[in-house]
Order: C-alpha cells, then sequence, then structure tokens
C-alpha cells in the first residue's frame, strides 16, 4: 500500500480488525520511510459495476461517492456514522446481488432516497431536491406533501380523551 504522505511504497500493517458492522477490514499502517501513519478498508466486492448515466455515459461505480452524497445529504443531521455505514452497505449489496452488471443512475438515486427516507427527514428533502433538480418552491411544497402523506398512513387514529 502506497504512503499517502511521502509516497512509499512499502508500508506495515500494525493493526487488523474487523469494523463496526463486520462488512470490512479495517488495517492501521505505518510508512517506515516517514513514520507516518493512516487507516486503510477491505471490503468484498461481488462484481464490478457500472452505473449507466442520463445522458448515456458509462462510469464505473464508486462507492466513496455513494456515501460522500449521503453525508453531504445528512451534514449537521444527528444521526448516527453507523446507521449510515449500513444504510450505504445495503444499497451497495442490493446493487452487486441484483445481477445486472450495468446499473442505472435513476436506481441508484431511488435507492438512496428511500434508505435517506427512513433516516432522516430533513436529509432526504436535501438529496431529493438535487436528484430531481428542483427549480422552485413549489417542488418542495409538492415532496413535503408526499412525505406528510406517508407519515398520515402509518400514523394510528389519535385517541380522545374525554374530561
Amino acid at each position: 500500500m502506497r504512503c499517502p504522505y511521502c509516497g512509499g511504497l512499502e508500508t506495515q500493517v500494525k493493526d487488523s480488525r474487523p469494523s463496526d458492522d463486520n462488512a470490512a477490514i479495517r488495517r492501521r499502517r505505518v510508512c517506515p520511510d516517514c513514520g507516518g501513519r493512516f487507516t486503510t478498508f477491505e471490503r468484498v466486492q461481488l462484481r464490478e459495476l457500472t452505473v449507466v448515466k442520463r445522458s448515456g455515459r458509462r462510469i464505473p461505480f464508486d462507492r466513496d461517492k455513494l456515501q460522500r452524497s449521503v453525508e453531504i445529504a445528512l451534514r449537521k443531521r444527528p444521526v448516527d456514522a453507523e446507521r449510515v455505514e449500513r444504510m450505504v452497505n445495503g444499497i451497495v449489496r442490493q446493487l452487486e446481488s441484483s445481477g445486472e452488471a450495468e446499473v442505472p443512475s435513476e436506481t441508484i438515486g431511488e435507492l438512496v432516497m428511500e434508505g435517506l427516507k427512513g433516516l432522516d427527514d430533513v436529509a432526504y428533502v436535501r438529496f431529493a431536491s438535487v436528484y430531481r433538480n428542483f427549480r422552485e418552491a413549489k417542488d418542495f411544497e409538492d415532496l413535503l406533501g408526499e412525505l406528510s402523506g406517508d407519515e398520515a398512513e402509518g400514523a394510528l387514529p389519535e385517541k380522545r380523551v374525554e374530561p
């Protein structure tokens, strides 16, 4: 593993352990040349995925890009990092186990929106505003109406308390 500080080619693994969700191996490394310490993660990859963009362009799937976009939507929100990691791992597992080597970007966007809806309503609205390319306040109102409708369907009727 190349050292991110000095570019040295020989680094030593000092500690290895499973990550919190047991989906990866976390390794602490040290560079003998500069003494720099850093962490790497080793994950299972079932298949190479290609994302088909709306324009028709094809790019390799990047788990880190997915993670970053979810983290941007969740910025300054009270959501535990472990829950975010589980959500991203679940999305990646769904994509890899779908059997398709090429995945439309719309599919990924819908999976992220579904996951965010369960984690945090504000993050869901933030992501949806970019993903659905909102242009005016009415777009937000429509989405909030959908969100309120979903919550009302799952809500239990209120009990009336007689004085």
